[in-house]
């Protein structure tokens, strides 16, 4: 089943914003991996470069669980594929599936939806011990944003190389 991607707000609220952006960027990278096989998905860009489609679902898992569960939820939970705290990990996707990625990924996703939802203002502050510093949950769907942002252009890229499929 083809992903559906519904088109963010052009004019809304701070907030209702930020959502629309945040989940038409999730709703991307899902589309970027539609139709493919799990072998096409780990198809990794240039070596020595582990970077895959797969390997970015499971990093932007990682990214949704930090940011939402861990900073603005304070869960003191270790990463899904690094005990150690290794970011890279994720994106070694060699032996990973589908599903197991995507489940992953779609639990982190609904986990950081509700966290954001309970918050009563965009404005919470919460210490994000990575970068040694305050952060408010706006600055958190900002940076999350960009981060989907930045990695669904190289969804782009890979998916391009797999089967020469390109647009939004």
């Amino acid at each position: 089943m083809p992903t559906e991607r519904i088109d963010p707000p052009v004019i809304a609220g701070e907030r209702e914003m930020l959502r629309g952006f945040l989940d038409y960027h999730r709703a991307t990278l899902a589309m970027k991996c539609d139709g493919l096989s799990d072998e096409e998905l780990r198809r990794q860009s240039m070596p020595p470069s582990t970077l895959s489609l797969l390997g970015l679902v499971r990093h932007m898992a990682e990214v949704e669980r930090t940011w939402f569960r861990r900073v603005i939820d304070g869960e003191d939970i270790p990463l899904v594929w690094s005990p150690a705290g290794d970011f890279q990990a994720a994106y070694d996707a060699s032996a990973a599936s589908r599903s197991a990625a995507f489940e992953a990924w779609r639990a982190e996703v609904e986990r950081s939806r509700r966290i954001e939802a309970a918050a009563p203002s965009l404005d919470i502050v919460r210490h994000a011990s990575r970068w040694g510093e305050d952060v408010s949950l706006r600055l958190v769907m900002l940076h999350v944003l960009l981060e989907y942002a930045r990695h669904n252009g190289h969804a782009d890229f890979l998916r391009e190389g797999i089967d020469g499929t390109v647009g939004p």
